[in-house]
């Protein structure tokens, strides 16, 4: 088949910012009463929002999930992201090349708030690349896993789903991805970890590149 239009998840695909995010509520969950080792917690909340889990978090915490607990969250997050965010390997060379290659049909489909990624967009140098093409699930009925950001995001390209490559690195990306109709592109640069190549073709992605630039090479 013959792809038209790329739409790439944000977290774990363009930029390294799982590591920091979680380290960050880690610590915060733990403030708050609730002790996970970083990978319980990158097993529990990646590819989710927080409060998408905020009745685990209560029942743990004995508190209820605030917004002051969130704002608290969001700015430490924020902070920590713009002192060390790096792009993930290949994501600069991998968006330039299929952005020429497609005359501009890409599109940033995540599952974050608006400002956090255009935040990490403008921070590693993919901004301009993806202007005016960034869509939040927080701006939709829903997040993922349900299609609704990927489906804006193809109507905004006016491309059929159907001939869009959708990249992502976690389960509840790729089903967001399969639900909109898309092929699917797992991202995965370990074998093990929350998005294992087992795991993403069990979801429903049909190719796994291990490294970025492979991508190039599936138009």
């Amino acid at each position: 088949m013959t792809f038209e239009a790329i739409l790439f998840d944000c977290d774990g695909v363009l930029v390294d910012s799982e590591p920091i995010t979680n380290g960050v509520l880690r610590d915060m969950l733990e403030e708050a009463g609730w002790s996970l080792t970083p990978e319980a917690c990158m097993q529990i909340f990646i590819g989710k929002t927080v409060r998408s889990e905020a009745a685990r978090i209560e029942a743990h915490t004995g508190q209820p999930l605030t917004d002051a607990w969130m704002d608290a969250f969001y700015a430490r997050r924020n902070a920590r992201l713009a002192a060390e965010l790096q792009p993930i390997d290949g994501a600069l060379e991998t968006v330039a090349a299929v952005h020429a290659r497609l005359a501009g049909r890409i599109a940033c489909a995540s599952g974050a708030d608006r400002f956090k990624v255009e935040m990490q967009l403008a921070q590693v140098g993919l901004a301009p690349l993806f202007a005016g093409r960034v869509f939040s699930g927080h701006e939709m009925p829903r997040t993922k896993p349900a299609p609704d950001v990927y489906l804006a995001a193809a109507a905004a390209l006016n491309v059929p789903p159907a001939r869009c490559l959708v990249v992502e690195d976690t389960v509840t990306g790729v089903t967001a991805g399969v639900a909109a109709g898309a092929t699917v592109v797992g991202y995965s640069p370990s074998p093990v970890g929350h998005g294992t190549p087992e795991a993403l073709r069990a979801a429903g992605a049909q190719h796994i590149l291990h490294d970025l630039r492979g991508l190039v090479a599936l138009l």
